[in-house]
Protein backbone atom coordinates (compact mmCIF):
# COMPACT_ATOMS: atom_id res chain seq x y z
CA UNK A 1 0.00 0.00 0.00
CA UNK A 2 2.93 2.32 0.82
CA UNK A 3 4.35 1.68 -2.61
CA UNK A 4 0.97 2.57 -4.14
CA UNK A 5 0.85 5.96 -2.41
CA UNK A 6 4.53 6.74 -3.04
CA UNK A 7 4.39 5.82 -6.70
CA UNK A 8 5.25 8.95 -8.67
CA UNK A 9 4.89 7.37 -12.09
CA UNK A 10 1.23 8.33 -12.56
CA UNK A 11 -1.88 9.84 -11.08
CA UNK A 12 -3.41 6.58 -9.77
CA UNK A 13 -3.99 8.02 -6.31
CA UNK A 14 -5.81 11.00 -7.71
CA UNK A 15 -7.97 8.82 -9.95
CA UNK A 16 -8.74 6.50 -7.06
CA UNK A 17 -9.80 9.45 -4.92
CA UNK A 18 -12.19 10.65 -7.59
CA UNK A 19 -13.50 7.14 -8.25
CA UNK A 20 -14.23 6.22 -4.65
CA UNK A 21 -17.02 8.78 -4.36
CA UNK A 22 -19.30 7.42 -7.12
CA UNK A 23 -18.47 3.86 -6.07
CA UNK A 24 -19.63 4.51 -2.53
CA UNK A 25 -22.56 6.50 -3.86
CA UNK A 26 -23.57 3.66 -6.17
CA UNK A 27 -23.44 1.16 -3.33
CA UNK A 28 -25.44 3.55 -1.19
CA UNK A 29 -28.02 4.02 -3.92
CA UNK A 30 -28.49 0.26 -4.16
CA UNK A 31 -28.91 0.00 -0.40
CA UNK A 32 -31.34 2.91 -0.32
CA UNK A 33 -33.32 1.45 -3.23
CA UNK A 34 -33.62 -1.82 -1.35
CA UNK A 35 -34.75 0.00 1.79
CA UNK A 36 -37.30 2.02 -0.18
CA UNK A 37 -38.70 -1.16 -1.70
CA UNK A 38 -38.94 -2.68 1.75
CA UNK A 39 -40.92 0.33 2.92
CA UNK A 40 -43.17 0.07 -0.13
CA UNK A 41 -43.87 -3.58 0.76
CA UNK A 42 -44.72 -2.54 4.32
CA UNK A 43 -46.99 0.20 2.96
CA UNK A 44 -48.81 -2.30 0.73
CA UNK A 45 -49.46 -4.69 3.60
CA UNK A 46 -50.65 -1.87 5.84
CA UNK A 47 -52.85 -0.44 3.10
CA UNK A 48 -54.41 -3.84 2.36
CA UNK A 49 -55.22 -4.27 6.05
CA UNK A 50 -56.65 -0.76 6.17
CA UNK A 51 -58.88 -1.41 3.16
CA UNK A 52 -60.31 -4.54 4.76
CA UNK A 53 -60.75 -2.78 8.09
CA UNK A 54 -62.70 0.03 6.44
CA UNK A 55 -65.14 -2.42 4.84
CA UNK A 56 -66.34 -3.20 8.37
CA UNK A 57 -67.54 0.37 8.98
CA UNK A 58 -68.84 1.29 5.53
CA UNK A 59 -70.98 3.01 4.56
CA UNK A 60 -69.89 6.05 6.58
CA UNK A 61 -69.30 9.79 6.10
CA UNK A 62 -66.02 11.08 4.63
CA UNK A 63 -64.71 12.43 7.92
CA UNK A 64 -65.16 9.08 9.64
CA UNK A 65 -63.63 7.14 6.75
CA UNK A 66 -60.56 9.39 6.52
CA UNK A 67 -59.96 9.50 10.26
CA UNK A 68 -60.39 5.75 10.73
CA UNK A 69 -58.36 5.00 7.61
CA UNK A 70 -55.31 6.94 8.78
CA UNK A 71 -55.59 5.41 12.25
CA UNK A 72 -55.72 1.86 10.82
CA UNK A 73 -52.86 2.57 8.44
CA UNK A 74 -50.47 4.04 11.01
CA UNK A 75 -51.20 1.21 13.43
CA UNK A 76 -50.47 -1.35 10.70
CA UNK A 77 -47.26 0.37 9.55
CA UNK A 78 -45.61 0.45 12.95
CA UNK A 79 -42.21 2.18 13.20
CA UNK A 80 -40.93 3.82 10.01
CA UNK A 81 -38.80 6.72 8.75
CA UNK A 82 -41.17 8.00 6.08
CA UNK A 83 -42.34 11.59 6.15
CA UNK A 84 -45.27 13.49 4.66
CA UNK A 85 -47.59 10.48 4.57
CA UNK A 86 -50.70 11.21 2.50
CA UNK A 87 -53.66 8.79 2.48
CA UNK A 88 -56.46 9.25 -0.04
CA UNK A 89 -59.67 7.24 0.30
CA UNK A 90 -62.55 7.12 -2.16
CA UNK A 91 -65.69 4.98 -1.91
CA UNK A 92 -68.08 4.28 -4.75
CA UNK A 93 -70.56 1.55 -5.69
CA UNK A 94 -69.53 -0.81 -2.92
CA UNK A 95 -65.78 -0.47 -3.53
CA UNK A 96 -63.30 1.43 -1.37
CA UNK A 97 -60.06 2.56 -3.06
CA UNK A 98 -56.99 3.73 -1.16
CA UNK A 99 -53.77 5.42 -2.24
CA UNK A 100 -50.90 6.29 0.07
CA UNK A 101 -47.68 8.20 -0.59
CA UNK A 102 -44.73 9.08 1.61
CA UNK A 103 -41.30 10.68 1.29
CA UNK A 104 -38.20 8.56 1.77
CA UNK A 105 -34.91 10.23 2.69
CA UNK A 106 -31.85 8.31 1.39
CA UNK A 107 -29.59 7.20 4.20
CA UNK A 108 -26.39 6.71 2.16
CA UNK A 109 -26.82 7.97 -1.39
CA UNK A 110 -27.33 11.51 -0.15
CA UNK A 111 -23.56 11.97 -0.25
CA UNK A 112 -24.11 12.36 -4.00
CA UNK A 113 -26.77 14.95 -3.36
CA UNK A 114 -29.73 12.57 -3.57
CA UNK A 115 -32.78 14.20 -2.08
CA UNK A 116 -36.04 12.83 -0.70
CA UNK A 117 -38.15 10.95 -3.18
CA UNK A 118 -41.75 9.76 -3.04
CA UNK A 119 -42.92 6.17 -2.84
CA UNK A 120 -46.49 4.96 -2.78
CA UNK A 121 -48.95 2.18 -3.46
CA UNK A 122 -52.68 1.51 -3.89
CA UNK A 123 -55.26 -0.98 -2.60
CA UNK A 124 -58.89 -1.74 -3.25
CA UNK A 125 -61.54 -3.71 -1.38
CA UNK A 126 -65.16 -4.48 -2.05
CA UNK A 127 -67.32 -3.73 0.94
CA UNK A 128 -70.66 -4.62 -0.56
CA UNK A 129 -71.88 -8.14 0.19
CA UNK A 130 -73.39 -8.35 -3.24
CA UNK A 131 -76.44 -10.52 -3.58
CA UNK A 132 -76.88 -13.94 -2.01
CA UNK A 133 -79.69 -16.45 -2.35
CA UNK A 134 -79.38 -19.39 0.00
CA UNK A 135 -81.60 -22.44 0.43
CA UNK A 136 -81.22 -24.24 3.75
CA UNK A 137 -82.15 -27.86 3.05
CA UNK A 138 -82.51 -29.30 6.54
CA UNK A 139 -83.18 -32.91 7.53
CA UNK A 140 -86.21 -33.06 9.84
CA UNK A 141 -86.52 -36.85 9.90
CA UNK A 142 -87.16 -38.81 13.09
CA UNK A 143 -83.50 -39.51 13.84
CA UNK A 144 -82.97 -35.78 14.33
CA UNK A 145 -84.84 -36.19 17.61
CA UNK A 146 -81.95 -38.08 19.23
CA UNK A 147 -78.68 -36.95 20.82
CA UNK A 148 -79.73 -33.31 20.84
CA UNK A 149 -79.46 -33.06 17.07
CA UNK A 150 -82.53 -30.93 16.41
CA UNK A 151 -81.70 -28.55 19.27
CA UNK A 152 -78.19 -28.16 17.90
CA UNK A 153 -79.48 -27.65 14.35
CA UNK A 154 -81.81 -24.87 15.48
CA UNK A 155 -79.03 -23.09 17.38
CA UNK A 156 -76.61 -23.45 14.46
CA UNK A 157 -79.14 -22.16 11.95
CA UNK A 158 -79.81 -19.12 14.13
CA UNK A 159 -76.07 -18.44 14.17
CA UNK A 160 -75.93 -18.66 10.39
CA UNK A 161 -78.88 -16.31 9.99
CA UNK A 162 -77.23 -13.84 12.36
CA UNK A 163 -74.04 -13.83 10.28
CA UNK A 164 -75.96 -13.24 7.06
CA UNK A 165 -78.22 -10.54 8.50
CA UNK A 166 -75.28 -8.65 9.96
CA UNK A 167 -73.31 -8.90 6.73
CA UNK A 168 -76.14 -7.62 4.54
CA UNK A 169 -75.52 -3.91 3.97
CA UNK A 170 -78.77 -3.26 2.17
CA UNK A 171 -82.21 -4.89 2.47
CA UNK A 172 -82.36 -7.86 0.15
CA UNK A 173 -78.60 -8.35 -0.12
CA UNK A 174 -79.12 -11.79 1.39
CA UNK A 175 -82.27 -13.87 0.98
CA UNK A 176 -82.79 -17.25 2.57
CA UNK A 177 -85.26 -20.08 1.98
CA UNK A 178 -85.82 -22.97 4.39
CA UNK A 179 -86.67 -26.43 3.06
CA UNK A 180 -87.34 -28.89 5.91
CA UNK A 181 -87.64 -32.45 4.60
CA UNK A 182 -88.25 -36.00 5.72
CA UNK A 183 -89.43 -38.41 3.00
CA UNK A 184 -91.47 -35.54 1.55
CA UNK A 185 -91.54 -31.76 1.41
CA UNK A 186 -94.54 -29.85 2.71
CA UNK A 187 -95.72 -26.87 0.67
CA UNK A 188 -97.73 -23.88 1.94
CA UNK A 189 -100.95 -25.16 0.33
CA UNK A 190 -104.05 -27.07 1.30
CA UNK A 191 -106.55 -28.84 -0.91
CA UNK A 192 -108.60 -25.65 -1.09
CA UNK A 193 -105.84 -23.47 -2.56
CA UNK A 194 -103.64 -26.02 -4.31
CA UNK A 195 -102.25 -24.97 -7.70
CA UNK A 196 -102.93 -26.94 -10.86
CA UNK A 197 -99.42 -28.35 -10.85
CA UNK A 198 -100.34 -30.64 -7.95
CA UNK A 199 -101.26 -34.16 -9.08
CA UNK A 200 -103.98 -35.71 -6.98
CA UNK A 201 -103.47 -39.39 -7.70
CA UNK A 202 -102.74 -41.93 -10.39
CA UNK A 203 -106.23 -42.36 -11.73
CA UNK A 204 -106.18 -44.28 -14.99
CA UNK A 205 -106.28 -47.70 -16.57
CA UNK A 206 -103.78 -50.07 -18.12
CA UNK A 207 -104.04 -51.91 -21.43
CA UNK A 208 -103.36 -55.28 -19.74
CA UNK A 209 -106.91 -56.31 -18.71
CA UNK A 210 -105.84 -59.74 -17.49
CA UNK A 211 -103.81 -58.18 -14.71
CA UNK A 212 -106.01 -56.61 -12.06
CA UNK A 213 -102.90 -55.34 -10.22
CA UNK A 214 -101.76 -53.25 -13.14
CA UNK A 215 -105.30 -52.07 -13.84
CA UNK A 216 -105.44 -50.53 -10.39
CA UNK A 217 -101.73 -49.78 -10.16
CA UNK A 218 -99.66 -46.84 -11.24
CA UNK A 219 -98.74 -45.50 -14.64
CA UNK A 220 -95.10 -46.41 -14.10
CA UNK A 221 -95.92 -49.99 -13.14
CA UNK A 222 -98.14 -50.33 -16.19
CA UNK A 223 -95.51 -49.03 -18.59
CA UNK A 224 -92.87 -51.14 -16.88
CA UNK A 225 -94.97 -54.24 -17.63
CA UNK A 226 -95.25 -53.32 -21.29
CA UNK A 227 -98.76 -51.91 -21.06
CA UNK A 228 -100.27 -48.67 -22.29
CA UNK A 229 -101.60 -46.32 -19.64
CA UNK A 230 -104.72 -44.26 -20.29
CA UNK A 231 -105.46 -41.37 -18.01
CA UNK A 232 -108.90 -41.19 -16.51
CA UNK A 233 -110.67 -38.24 -14.99
CA UNK A 234 -108.79 -36.47 -12.23
CA UNK A 235 -110.37 -35.30 -9.02
CA UNK A 236 -109.25 -33.94 -5.70
CA UNK A 237 -112.40 -34.94 -3.84
CA UNK A 238 -110.55 -37.64 -1.92
CA UNK A 239 -107.90 -35.18 -0.77
CA UNK A 240 -109.97 -32.83 1.37
CA UNK A 241 -107.60 -33.40 4.29
CA UNK A 242 -104.43 -32.88 2.24
CA UNK A 243 -101.96 -30.83 4.27
CA UNK A 244 -99.47 -29.93 1.58
CA UNK A 245 -96.95 -32.78 1.30
CA UNK A 246 -95.63 -33.81 -2.10
CA UNK A 247 -93.41 -36.68 -3.17
CA UNK A 248 -90.95 -37.23 -6.01
CA UNK A 249 -92.11 -36.47 -9.52
CA UNK A 250 -92.16 -39.03 -12.32
CA UNK A 251 -88.96 -40.55 -13.59
CA UNK A 252 -88.74 -42.42 -16.85
CA UNK A 253 -86.07 -43.17 -19.48
CA UNK A 254 -86.73 -39.93 -21.38
CA UNK A 255 -87.12 -37.21 -18.73
CA UNK A 256 -86.39 -37.68 -15.04
CA UNK A 257 -88.46 -34.87 -13.62
CA UNK A 258 -87.75 -36.02 -10.05
CA UNK A 259 -84.16 -34.71 -10.31
CA UNK A 260 -84.75 -31.74 -12.62
CA UNK A 261 -86.06 -28.20 -12.36
CA UNK A 262 -88.47 -28.56 -15.28
CA UNK A 263 -91.50 -26.29 -15.09
CA UNK A 264 -94.60 -28.28 -14.09
CA UNK A 265 -97.70 -28.12 -16.25
CA UNK A 266 -100.13 -25.65 -14.68
CA UNK A 267 -103.24 -26.64 -16.60
CA UNK A 268 -105.90 -29.33 -16.34
CA UNK A 269 -104.53 -31.05 -19.44
CA UNK A 270 -104.91 -34.84 -19.64
CA UNK A 271 -101.78 -35.11 -21.77
CA UNK A 272 -99.50 -37.79 -20.35
CA UNK A 273 -96.27 -35.81 -20.80
CA UNK A 274 -97.81 -32.79 -19.11
CA UNK A 275 -99.03 -34.85 -16.16
CA UNK A 276 -95.57 -36.28 -15.60
CA UNK A 277 -94.27 -32.81 -14.79
CA UNK A 278 -96.74 -32.33 -11.92
CA UNK A 279 -96.02 -32.97 -8.25
CA UNK A 280 -97.88 -35.91 -6.70
CA UNK A 281 -99.77 -35.07 -3.54
CA UNK A 282 -99.28 -37.46 -0.65
CA UNK A 283 -100.00 -37.74 3.04
CA UNK A 284 -97.25 -36.37 5.23
CA UNK A 285 -95.18 -38.72 7.35
CA UNK A 286 -96.12 -36.38 10.16
CA UNK A 287 -98.16 -33.19 10.04
CA UNK A 288 -95.58 -31.51 12.28
CA UNK A 289 -93.24 -31.23 9.27
CA UNK A 290 -92.81 -27.51 8.70
CA UNK A 291 -93.89 -26.01 5.42
CA UNK A 292 -91.31 -24.77 2.96
CA UNK A 293 -90.37 -21.09 3.34
CA UNK A 294 -89.58 -19.40 -0.01
CA UNK A 295 -86.71 -16.92 -0.37
CA UNK A 296 -87.14 -13.97 1.95
CA UNK A 297 -85.13 -11.33 3.79
CA UNK A 298 -87.61 -11.35 6.67
CA UNK A 299 -85.26 -12.57 9.36
CA UNK A 300 -87.99 -12.81 11.99
CA UNK A 301 -90.02 -15.16 9.80
CA UNK A 302 -86.96 -17.30 9.13
CA UNK A 303 -86.09 -17.59 12.81
CA UNK A 304 -89.67 -18.46 13.73
CA UNK A 305 -89.70 -21.26 11.14
CA UNK A 306 -86.44 -22.65 12.47
CA UNK A 307 -87.79 -22.68 16.03
CA UNK A 308 -90.91 -24.55 14.90
CA UNK A 309 -89.07 -27.48 13.27
CA UNK A 310 -89.87 -30.91 14.74
CA UNK A 311 -88.20 -34.27 13.97
CA UNK A 312 -90.38 -37.03 12.50
CA UNK A 313 -90.66 -39.28 9.49
CA UNK A 314 -88.29 -41.00 7.06
CA UNK A 315 -85.42 -39.58 5.01
CA UNK A 316 -85.42 -38.58 1.33
CA UNK A 317 -82.46 -36.29 0.65
CA UNK A 318 -83.33 -36.09 -3.03
CA UNK A 319 -86.65 -34.32 -2.63
CA UNK A 320 -85.15 -31.88 -0.15
CA UNK A 321 -82.44 -30.94 -2.64
CA UNK A 322 -84.92 -30.77 -5.52
CA UNK A 323 -87.02 -28.21 -3.66
CA UNK A 324 -83.90 -26.34 -2.55
CA UNK A 325 -83.21 -25.98 -6.26
CA UNK A 326 -86.80 -25.00 -7.04
CA UNK A 327 -86.84 -22.12 -4.55
CA UNK A 328 -83.59 -20.71 -5.94
CA UNK A 329 -84.65 -21.10 -9.54
CA UNK A 330 -86.34 -18.16 -11.30
CA UNK A 331 -88.75 -20.56 -13.03
CA UNK A 332 -92.33 -21.17 -11.97
CA UNK A 333 -93.42 -22.73 -8.71
CA UNK A 334 -91.52 -20.10 -6.73
CA UNK A 335 -90.23 -17.12 -8.66
CA UNK A 336 -88.45 -15.20 -5.89
CA UNK A 337 -85.10 -16.40 -7.22
CA UNK A 338 -83.23 -14.00 -9.49
CA UNK A 339 -82.29 -15.01 -13.01
CA UNK A 340 -79.22 -17.16 -13.42
CA UNK A 341 -76.21 -15.05 -14.36
CA UNK A 342 -77.45 -11.96 -12.52
CA UNK A 343 -74.44 -9.75 -11.91
CA UNK A 344 -72.94 -9.92 -8.42
CA UNK A 345 -75.33 -12.69 -7.36
CA UNK A 346 -74.43 -16.12 -6.02
CA UNK A 347 -76.84 -18.96 -5.23
CA UNK A 348 -76.09 -21.55 -2.55
CA UNK A 349 -77.67 -24.67 -1.11
CA UNK A 350 -76.63 -25.72 2.39
CA UNK A 351 -77.63 -29.36 2.93
CA UNK A 352 -77.63 -30.85 6.42
CA UNK A 353 -78.59 -34.49 6.97
CA UNK A 354 -77.97 -37.00 9.73
CA UNK A 355 -78.54 -40.32 8.04
CA UNK A 356 -79.08 -42.54 5.05
CA UNK A 357 -81.87 -42.22 2.54
CA UNK A 358 -84.65 -44.51 3.70
CA UNK A 359 -87.69 -43.82 1.53
CA UNK A 360 -88.76 -42.12 -1.66
CA UNK A 361 -91.68 -42.57 -4.02
CA UNK A 362 -90.07 -45.56 -5.67
CA UNK A 363 -88.32 -47.45 -2.90
CA UNK A 364 -88.23 -48.03 0.83
CA UNK A 365 -84.83 -49.24 1.96
CA UNK A 366 -81.89 -48.10 4.05
CA UNK A 367 -79.44 -46.31 1.82
CA UNK A 368 -79.99 -48.58 -1.17
CA UNK A 369 -78.79 -47.64 -4.63
CA UNK A 370 -82.39 -47.27 -5.81
CA UNK A 371 -82.65 -44.13 -3.68
CA UNK A 372 -79.05 -42.92 -3.57
CA UNK A 373 -78.74 -42.73 -7.34
CA UNK A 374 -81.53 -40.16 -7.36
CA UNK A 375 -79.60 -38.06 -4.85
CA UNK A 376 -76.44 -38.31 -6.95
CA UNK A 377 -78.37 -37.20 -10.03
CA UNK A 378 -80.02 -34.17 -8.44
CA UNK A 379 -76.71 -33.04 -6.87
CA UNK A 380 -75.04 -33.16 -10.29
CA UNK A 381 -77.88 -31.30 -11.97
CA UNK A 382 -77.92 -28.56 -9.32
CA UNK A 383 -74.18 -27.96 -9.64
CA UNK A 384 -74.46 -27.93 -13.43
CA UNK A 385 -77.04 -25.13 -13.05
CA UNK A 386 -74.36 -22.99 -11.37
CA UNK A 387 -75.62 -23.35 -7.79
CA UNK A 388 -72.95 -23.98 -5.16
CA UNK A 389 -73.58 -26.71 -2.58
CA UNK A 390 -72.30 -27.04 0.98
CA UNK A 391 -73.05 -30.46 2.45
CA UNK A 392 -72.97 -31.44 6.11
CA UNK A 393 -73.13 -35.00 7.43
CA UNK A 394 -74.15 -35.12 11.08
CA UNK A 395 -72.97 -38.27 12.85
CA UNK A 396 -74.45 -40.81 10.40
CA UNK A 397 -75.22 -41.28 6.73
CA UNK A 398 -73.43 -42.16 3.51
CA UNK A 399 -70.26 -40.09 3.72
CA UNK A 400 -69.31 -40.61 0.07
CA UNK A 401 -72.76 -39.61 -1.17
CA UNK A 402 -72.93 -36.46 0.95
CA UNK A 403 -69.32 -35.42 0.29
CA UNK A 404 -69.66 -35.89 -3.46
CA UNK A 405 -72.79 -33.74 -3.42
CA UNK A 406 -70.75 -30.71 -2.32
CA UNK A 407 -69.35 -28.40 -4.98
CA UNK A 408 -65.85 -29.42 -3.88
CA UNK A 409 -64.43 -31.43 -0.94
CA UNK A 410 -63.63 -28.24 1.02
CA UNK A 411 -67.37 -27.50 1.12
CA UNK A 412 -68.16 -30.81 2.84
CA UNK A 413 -68.28 -31.15 6.63
CA UNK A 414 -68.34 -34.41 8.58
CA UNK A 415 -69.66 -33.51 12.03
CA UNK A 416 -69.41 -36.20 14.70
CA UNK A 417 -70.93 -34.24 17.56
CA UNK A 418 -74.11 -32.18 17.32
CA UNK A 419 -72.50 -29.53 19.50
CA UNK A 420 -70.09 -28.78 16.65
CA UNK A 421 -72.85 -27.72 14.26
CA UNK A 422 -72.78 -24.08 15.35
CA UNK A 423 -69.07 -23.81 14.54
CA UNK A 424 -69.66 -25.33 11.12
CA UNK A 425 -72.64 -23.11 10.30
CA UNK A 426 -70.73 -20.04 11.52
CA UNK A 427 -67.78 -21.01 9.34
CA UNK A 428 -69.98 -21.46 6.29
CA UNK A 429 -71.83 -18.20 6.91
CA UNK A 430 -68.60 -16.26 7.37
CA UNK A 431 -67.10 -17.78 4.24
CA UNK A 432 -70.16 -16.96 2.15
CA UNK A 433 -70.35 -13.41 3.46
CA UNK A 434 -66.63 -12.73 3.54
CA UNK A 435 -65.15 -9.71 1.80
CA UNK A 436 -62.22 -10.49 -0.46
CA UNK A 437 -59.50 -8.01 -1.23
CA UNK A 438 -59.26 -7.25 -4.95
CA UNK A 439 -56.08 -6.05 -6.59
Amino acid sequence: MRRFWSDRKGNIAVLFAFAIVPIIGGIGAAIDYSMANSYRTDMQKALDSTALALTKILPADDATINSAGMEYFLASMGNHDLTNLQLTITEESGTVRLRVTGDYTPAIANILGAQQFQIGTVAEAKWSLGKLEIALVLDNSGSMGSLGRMTALKAATHDLLNVLENAAREPGDAKVAIVPFDSAVRLPFTQANAPNWIKWGTSGSCSIPSSWWYNTGSQLNCIGAGGVWTWGSWTNTKWSSWSGCVEDRDKDPSVNHDVLDTVPDNTTSTNTSARRTKYPARNCDDNDLRRLTPLTANWTTLRDEVDAMQPAGWTNITIGLAWGWHVLSPTERYTEGAAYGTENLTKYIILMTDGDNTRNRYASCNGCSGINDRTEAVCTNIKNAGIKIYSIRLIAGNADLIRDCATNPSMYYDVQNAGQLSNVFNSIGSEIASLHLSK
